[in-house]
This record gives structure tokens, sequence and C-alpha cells, in this order.
């Protein structure tokens, strides 16, 4: 189905400054198709010493800027209380994610707002995908979806399941999985853009083939043929690429 996929990274690690400060920038051009196999990224250090991460899109201050990222904590890593002046979204991977709220094993979805504050740990170690600083604005709900919580829903083409995890009236997000089934190949078109993470298997696009580990991120109005030859399972969020940098 075509060659392996490599990163293509947009104002890859660019600096500049603004206003007298230091101003990263890491596929910050929402206008850009990006495509960014993490497996073949280093992992970096954090401000926790046993908590590790690969960024994959940032724009911002050093540790204050939009961000996601794929982070690993360590068995027994623990890290610092903190706020969320606006908003998080995790999505465990592989472990058991906790806070002083609770424990989250893989397939959990939480959706912290704006303000919420937490002392993130791991027991035995987790991986878990963060979206940080895109969540703002008074109002949203707290949320923490059990992996298993949700049922699978019929998709919009033969061979794709569904599960919602997050739409809210007045905001612009919507946080859904793809379940895809061996063979299926579906045309989409994408009007306000789209993230997807690999989660398991592979998926077929532009002429590559994404493994599990790629983050990609297709530009508004994108319209293009997926395909998964043995199957996938895919993380999707589309909505609020405008409000990004």
């Amino acid at each position: 189905m075509g060659r392996q996929s490599t990163p293509i990274m947009s104002r890859d690690r660019a600096r500049f400054v603004q206003r007298g400060s230091e101003v990263l920038a890491l596929n910050a051009d929402m206008s850009r198709r990006v495509v960014v196999d993490s497996n073949l990224m280093h992992w970096q250090p954090s401000p926790s010493a046993t908590v590790w991460r690969k960024r994959l899109h940032l724009y911002g201050a050093a540790e204050s800027a939009q961000v996601t990222s794929i982070v690993r904590y360590d068995a027994g890593a623990t890290f610092p209380a903190h706020d969320h002046p606006a908003g998080e979204e995790i999505l465990v991977l592989d472990g058991v994610f906790s806070d002083e709220h609770g424990d989250w094993g893989r397939g959990c979805h939480l959706l912290n707002p704006e303000g919420f504050r937490h002392a993130p740990f791991s027991r035995e170690g987790c991986v878990i995908f963060v979206k940080l600083q895109q969540y703002a604005g008074s109002g949203r709900r707290h949320q923490a979806l059990l992996g298993e919580s949700v049922e699978w829903q019929p998709g919009d083409s033969a061979g794709v399941e569904v599960r919602n995890l997050y739409r809210q009236r007045g905001f612009p997000e919507r946080i859904w999985m793809e379940n895809w089934a061996a063979g299926t190949s579906v045309y989409r078109h994408y009007p306000e853009g789209v993230e997807m993470l690999v989660i398991e298997g592979s998926l077929g696009e532009a002429g590559s083939v994404h493994r599990s580990g790629t983050w990609l991120r297709l530009p508004a109005g994108t319209k293009t043929e997926l395909q998964s030859a043995g199957g996938c399972h895919l993380y999707l969020q589309s909505g609020a690429m405008q409000s990004l940098h």
C-alpha cells in the first residue's frame, strides 16, 4: 500500500522572539499537512526526572505552550501538582495513569477543563497521549470516561465503528475513536481539518502507510482516500484547529 510514512515537520524546532520572550514553534502551521511517526523520535526529559515526552506540536513558551505530546511515566513516576489554565486532554495508551481523582487504565479518556489542578503519578508506569492549553473556555465539563464505558456505534462507512468521546454545546471540538475492519477503504472530506493518532494497526493515506504511533494533522478542506489492509484503531479530533497556532 505504498511507502512507510516518514516525519514531516513544519517549522521544526523553529524559535523566534515575540515581545521580549522566546516562543517555540513545532508543527505550528495549521494550513499544512503534518505526519509524525513518533516511533522515530527519542524520549526527551520533562520537568519531572521520571516523566518523558515526545512533542508532536508546540506553540508558545517552553513549559506553558499549546502542545500535543506522547508522554511516558516510568514506574513510580510522579509529577508536581499543577494547574491547567487552558485545559488538558489525556488518552491512556498503555498502563495506568493516576492522580488524586482516580486511576485510569488503557483506553480511558480525560478532559480536564480550564483551571483544573492535579498531581499526576503512575505506580506501574504508563504511556499517554496529551493535549495541553487547547481547551480554554469557562463552562466546559470535566470528563473521565473508562475505556469500555462508551459503546461502539456503526460509522459512516461499511467496516467502520465509532466511539464518541467528547462533544459539548458551545465548544467547537469533536473527539472520537474509530475501529476499522481489515480491508476497509473510505473517502473522507474534512472541512475543518482533523487530527489522527494511529493507536493500533496501520492506516493508508496519500500513498503512505502510517503505522501505530503515527500522528497526522490534515488541514481544513482536506479530501482524501483512507485505507486499512489489516484493520486499525484511531483517535480523531476535529473542530479546534482554527483556534490553534
